[in-house]
């Protein structure tokens, strides 16, 4: 089969075996590969749990048809149209454990707009609701809003009964198509008046969760933002892995500061964590009023030329790959 995979070069489409599901394991023809920030950490080298390294296989979530399952599968079987995350997506069949994978929505009008919810949803719902333990009514800050998951993150807290929804981009027309996905203010955290505009906007007592997809030079700031006994969770790290932290500030606000990850969850959290959001909010994701807006397809063999564009963060939404 034609996959995409890690060199030492960057990526490279390449001849590789079909994979062989184990009996965990579910095997999908792939039809379209979304991408995430992630792919871009592994095309540069940077470690990411088990899935990088030289000769793997691009790419974190994926639609298609199963074509084979596992002995142990409990759910799926073949000629079902699924969506998945795991690894290796960017190729013409990928494999993954059973408890990462989800039936098409029905309001999905095919696998390319299926292809952009399921690392949004997972994440997200884990960070919101399991992490951020959002209640309704609450005020929220979604960091880096303008991604995939960062809107979906928007559009999570809306149904969950979010107070305020405060949304950041330092792109005016982006920030201005933040609001169409339920944003109340949108900010550039570029502005230094930033952080005081976010404590008025929750009547100048801070932000009760933020989730935080750029850390690095902004942490301190977004501790600014928070309220006293405030949630920050930490998503993502766009602005950089390391930075000053301001641990007075954080002591004196006493902050509840969690950072999540899949790299280092087992088989049974990951599947813990798509079970917990399809109980909570699938019946959102089957009616479409959880959904992606699709900011550019590629095909597969232009998977660097896709890359290239999300590294130039330019982009609204999801980027895609045909398979």
């Amino acid at each position: 089969m034609k996959a995409v995979v890690l060199t030492g070069e960057g990526l490279a489409l390449r001849e590789v075996p079909v994979p062989e599901p184990k009996p965990n394991e579910v095997l999908v023809k792939v039809a379209a590969s979304g991408l995430n920030r992630a792919d871009l950490i592994m095309a540069a080298g940077r470690p990411h749990g088990a899935l990088g390294g030289a000769g793997a296989v691009a790419g974190l979530e994926w639609a298609g048809e199963v074509v084979e399952v596992g002995a142990e599968v409990p759910e799926f079987r073949p000629g079902d149209r699924v969506m998945c995350s795991g690894a290796g997506g960017y190729a013409e069949y990928a494999v993954t454990d059973w408890g990462r994978v989800c039936p098409l929505p029905r309001a999905a009008p095919g696998p390319v707009d299926a292809a952009t919810l399921p690392i949004a949803l997972q994440t997200m719902h884990d960070a919101l609701v399991t992490n951020g333990r959002l209640a309704a009514g609450e005020s929220v800050l979604i960091q880096g809003a303008s991604s995939g998951v960062g809107l979906m993150a928007i559009q999570i807290a809306r149904l969950k009964g979010a107070g305020t929804i405060l949304a950041t981009s330092r792109d005016a027309d982006r920030r201005t198509r933040l609001t169409e996905f339920g944003a109340d203010l949108a900010l550039d955290p570029g502005d230094p008046a930033w952080v005081e505009q976010a404590r008025d906007a929750t009547g100048g007592r801070g932000v009760d969760l933020t989730i935080d997809q750029v850390s690095g030079s902004l942490a301190n700031q977004t501790m600014q933002t928070a309220a006293v006994l405030g949630r920050i969770v930490n998503v993502g790290r766009l602005g950089g892995f390391s930075a000053e932290f301001d641990f007075d500030l954080h002591a004196l606000k006493r902050i509840a500061y969690v950072g999540v990850t899949f790299r280092t969850r087992s088989i049974e959290e990951v599947r813990a964590i798509n079970a917990a959001m399809r109980a909570d909010i699938w019946e959102a994701v089957e009616s479409g009023a959880l959904s992606l807006p699709i900011d550019r397809t590629f095909p597969l063999e232009q998977a660097a030329e896709a890359q290239a564009h999300m590294r130039a963060n330019a982009h609204f939404g999801k980027i895609v790959l045909t398979v």
